[in-house]
């Protein structure tokens, strides 16, 4: 008996990278993912056209790690949904599977008939995910949106992480996909469940906007609170400066989180900057003195800092035990020791490059670890081997072909 996703179908007919990476979760896990390019003949080329020339200078020339790290562990099939037998094609790949996992917007459902309304009448156990930039219903219900358009700017984090009069931040690109995938696949495996012990479907639905807004909870509530942005003021405005940010010597910057636990943190960091002096200062002898002289504690605190290199300051912080962290760099990440101690790497072959190394799951199964089984395959790379598993013949794959329903 599999003790994974073994034996669960999943067609994700999803693109970019939010849906695609919460088909990967569930294909780490041993789930059979198909993934569906609802593409025309002429996009087809296109596409494989760029993909042959995009580059990656900094792992390997044509390898793409956006595209590798969320296709992996699928199968790849082409099917042009514009056309009736191209949505003939899918209703019957719909029939074997236990999940839709899409990010069309409310109208392109209805235009392809894959809205949940019309497929549970002919699949009452399917599982129908969909993902939105904005949510299924609003005035923005159909609008096109990215992770940095609907996530990083529309829930406010972008304007809460710039300074008064400075220029917006640029954030990574991915962040609010990532969270939205994770949100995506929990919602999937949750409805999984619940049809295990209802044998009923249902609907799953998640969006970009709601994701990133639900992971600002905390600044939203604190803003609506006090008034104002807890992200927007000056460093010297924080409730406690010992939750506050610090250069160095050497201009690498770090992180102090002593903040909720002061009292307890308080001896032993006085000891680690070498100002022992400070512990039973007036003004910093209690939590309501330090919050009170929150600007002295700052200036003190910044001009410390600046005395010693960031590597001159990591064993003396480590060794006092204080929450503390420094401000990495990615290639730092890669080399982390507690990154690399707790695998958050993974290694595999490729056909065409070689070892090569990407971020692992970050969901630890005792008994269903996630794994890599196959590389991201091609645009298109099985759809003969799937169409055959579903009962075409040759020559039906070939007048498919004719046609311009695959390619």
């Amino acid at each position: 008996m599999a003790v994974n996703l073994e034996g669960i179908r999943i067609i994700e007919t999803a693109t970019v990278i939010a849906g695609p990476m919460a088909g990967r979760f569930l294909a780490d896990w041993g789930a059979d993912v198909i993934h569906v390019d609802h593409v025309t003949r002429k996009a087809i080329e296109a596409r494989r056209e760029a993909a042959e020339k995009k580059t990656n200078r900094i792992i390997f020339p044509g390898l793409d790690p956006l595209s590798q790290n969320a296709g992996r562990n699928k199968r790849a099939i082409m099917l042009d949904l514009s056309r009736e037998r191209g949505r003939e094609v899918m209703l019957k790949l719909l029939s074997k599977a236990d999940v839709l996992l899409s990010n069309f917007r409310p109208y392109e459902l209805e235009k392809f008939g894959l809205e949940y309304a019309t497929l549970s009448k002919i699949y009452p156990r399917l599982i129908c995910a969909n993902l939105t930039g904005y949510g299924k219903k609003g005035p923005y219900r159909n609008a096109p949106a990215y992770g940095q358009i609907a996530g990083d700017a529309r829930s406010g984090l972008l304007n809460s992480l710039r300074a008064p009069g400075s220029f917006p931040p640029q954030t990574s690109g991915t962040l609010t996909d990532l969270i939205t995938a994770s949100n995506f696949a929990c919602g999937i495996l949750a409805a999984l469940l619940i049809r295990e012990r209802t044998g009923v479907g249902q609907e799953v639905e998640v969006s970009l906007f709601n994701s990133m807004v639900f992971a600002l909870a905390g600044d939203i509530a604190a803003t609506i609170t006090t008034g104002r942005s807890r992200r927007t003021v000056e460093r010297k405005d924080l409730p406690n400066a010992l939750s506050g940010m610090y250069e160095t010597k050497d201009g690498r910057w770090l992180i102090l989180g002593l903040g909720p636990q002061s009292v307890a943190y308080w001896p032993r960091f006085c000891k680690a900057l070498e100002r022992t002096e400070l512990e039973n200062d007036s003004r910093f002898d209690s939590i309501e003195h330090r919050t009170a002289n929150n600007l002295d504690m700052f200036n003190i605190l910044e001009r410390v800092f600046k005395t010693k290199t960031l590597e001159e300051w990591k064993p003396r912080l480590d060794e006092s035990g204080i929450p503390w962290s420094p401000l990495q760099d990615f290639t730092e990440i890669f080399d982390d020791p507690q990154a690399r101690a707790n695998d958050f790497f993974i290694q595999f072959e490729d056909p065409n490059y070689g070892r090569v190394e990407v971020v692992a799951n970050p969901i630890k199964l005792s008994k269903a670890p996630a794994y890599i089984r196959t590389n991201t395959p091609g645009f298109g790379q099985h759809t003969d081997e799937i169409l055959r598993e579903y009962g075409y013949t040759e020559t039906e794959i070939e007048q498919l072909a004719e046609q311009g329903v695959i390619a």
